[in-house]
């Protein structure tokens, strides 16, 4: 027999309690699966993780793991609920992640120009796919499938006239939460195309500063003051922003965008951020499809800076619209560009 004590007795009434209320939406979302607002969330939940997502953008909003005392550890620093969303907060970033300087790039021999909706600066950022109703495809305890489409109809006067199919799925297993994409061009024409996520994280620390951090890249962009690249890939050897081995975060300014990532031998690139006092660590594993990592510390969240540490799993580097070499993906059509990103908790 299993003896639970008190707390333990009511943590397992929390999750039967979270189980059924999974239940409830997902028989809610079976009979009103077209109506999706920001505030749409459903509950994911496994053995002693739980997870919230959202049709609203796709979006990644919570991750838990449950302690033995039955308390919850947050490990993605979200909101529930719309109106309290911070920043870019768990979006999903397609087709591209990032910033495209002055919104324009050239792709197959034709100049587009997109809408300029970065707050800092005349640039494109972070896509199309964060503002829209995505479809619940499939659902179960521990698992869902979003989809939503790109039509070229409607964003050729923005800037992007090809068509893409976009699935994203969430998933909590006992190697803890993992992030699939499937990005399919059902169009006519080769799409230009990036794939990134906006998570932040968070290890019990009241401010970023003092975490520390490990990032397995060996260089970076070079930035102008429009925060776009210069075309310059920099050596992180012998400066402050070489993360390869676990370093506070301390009071740096992080938005950096890391490439040449390092690889091991499964091929999985490896971001972790520690609590020196606790020993918490989440390891952010990225697979092959990944060749960029945004780290960012949220200086700019006027009412929340440096709460968490954003580490940014992107397929390109920032702006490679206009650097091809830095990742950018020429799908053709028919073809299919997937991925895989893992997050777990020790």
């Amino acid at each position: 027999p299993v003896e639970l004590d008190v707390c333990n007795l009511l943590a397992w009434n929390y999750w039967v309690a979270v189980g059924q209320r999974f239940r409830i939406d997902r028989s809610m979302a079976s009979k009103t699966s077209s109506v999706v607002t920001q505030d749409s969330e459903l509950v994911l939940f496994n053995d002693r993780q739980r997870a919230i997502v959202s049709p609203w953008g796709g979006s990644l909003r919570r991750y838990f793991v449950m302690e033995s005392d039955g308390s919850e550890t947050g490990v993605v620093w979200g909101y529930s609920g719309a109106k309290n969303k911070k920043g870019g907060q768990g979006d999903v970033l397609i087709p591209f992640p990032g910033r495209i300087a002055e919104g324009r790039y050239n792709f197959e021999a034709r100049t587009y120009q997109l809408e300029r909706n970065d707050r800092e600066g005349p640039n494109a950022i972070h896509g199309f796919v964060r503002t829209l109703p995505w479809t619940v495809r499939e659902q179960a305890s521990d698992r869902v499938e979003f989809e939503v489409m790109l039509e070229a109809e409607l964003y050729a006067s923005r800037g992007y006239p090809f068509t893409l199919s976009v699935r994203v799925t969430y998933q909590l297993g006992p190697g803890g939460l993992s992030c699939a994409f499937a990005v399919r061009n059902v169009g006519m024409s080769p799409a230009p195309l990036g794939v990134g996520f906006h998570p932040y994280f968070t290890v019990g620390t009241d401010i970023i500063d003092e975490a520390e951090a490990r990032i397995a890249a060996a260089g970076y962009l070079e930035f102008n003051e429009r925060l776009t690249p210069t075309g310059r890939i920099l050596p992180v050897s012998g400066t402050e922003w070489d993360y390869r081995q676990f370093r506070p975060v301390g009071a740096r300014r992080f938005n950096h965008c890391y490439v040449q990532l390092e690889r091991n031998r499964d091929g999985a690139c490896i971001a972790s951020l520690r609590n020196p006092r606790t020993g918490r660590t989440i390891d952010v594993v990225m697979d092959r499809s990944f060749d960029a990592i945004v780290v960012y510390t949220g200086d700019a969240i006027a009412e929340a800076p440096r709460r968490a540490l954003a580490i940014e799993p992107m397929t390109c580097a920032s702006d490679a619209f206009n650097y091809p070499e830095w990742g950018l993906k020429r799908l053709m059509p028919g073809a299919t560009f997937s991925g895989r990103y893992g997050v777990s908790a020790r």
